[in-house]
């Protein structure tokens, strides 16, 4: 009698690999994908109506709710909150620019436009989803014995007015401001080179790297 035969047991794995890493990229919230990818706080000349935040993530994700907190190097206190609405648009990056006083802003292309500003460094720029949970921190300047760094890893540069905080290419997230932010000179709000990849929890990429070294011996054993 004939017999119909499942898939062999190399296919099996395989296809519970690639479920696997399905599963792990779309079970954190959309908003995880979230950073701060660059900062102006120190304009040349008048801060008002120039500086800004850019932001980075999935194109349609929603702002609602996220919130910019500055963070006062000297008692570790707030001293200002952006509360941010909308969603990143088709561009994959957010700029969120200061007022001027007046509704306007200095920063062509602006998606939001409001009252803040950011001090020098030392200090930090915290990004916080709607329930409160930190998203992603930026942490600039010297910060001495005494002094409350709120930023991730080692503390970016403070740069010269008018100059910014940018990712490198490809935005890659490595949990160090040192590491991970530039100066540039002239600032590009607005534009990157790239989105980042969501990386992998460090248990995640043992767990694939286990299951994938399973695929050879099936293979073998012909299954």
């Amino acid at each position: 009698m004939d017999t119909v035969s499942g898939p062999s047991r190399s296919g099996r794995v395989a296809f519970f690999v690639s479920s696997l890493i399905l599963f792990m990229l779309a079970a954190p919230h959309a908003r995880a994908a979230l950073l701060i990818s660059e900062v102006l706080y120190d304009a040349a000349g008048s801060d008002s109506g120039a500086e800004f935040v850019e932001l980075s993530g999935a194109p349609g994700t929603s702002l609602d709710g996220v919130r910019l907190e500055g963070v006062n190097g000297a008692n570790g206190e707030g001293y200002t909150t952006v509360l941010l609405s909308g969603a990143i648009p088709a561009s994959g990056v957010f700029v969120v620019a200061n007022d001027a006083g007046d509704g306007t802003s200095t920063i062509p292309g602006a998606d939001l436009i409001a009252n803040f500003t950011f001090q020098n460094g030392p200090d930090s720029i915290v990004l916080r989803d709607d329930v409160g949970a930190v998203l992603d921190a930026l942490g600039y300047g010297d910060f001495p014995a005494g002094t409350f760094f709120a930023g991730e890893g080692r503390p970016a540069p403070d740069p010269a007015a008018g100059s910014s905080l940018a990712r490198g290419p490809g935005l890659v997230d490595r949990n160090d401001n040192l590491l991970d932010f530039q100066v540039l000179e002239i600032p590009t709000p607005g534009v990157v080179a790239g989105l980042a990849p969501v990386p992998l929890p460090a248990s995640a990429v043992l767990l694939l790297s286990g299951v994938l070294a399973l695929i050879p011996v099936a293979r073998r054993r012909g299954g």
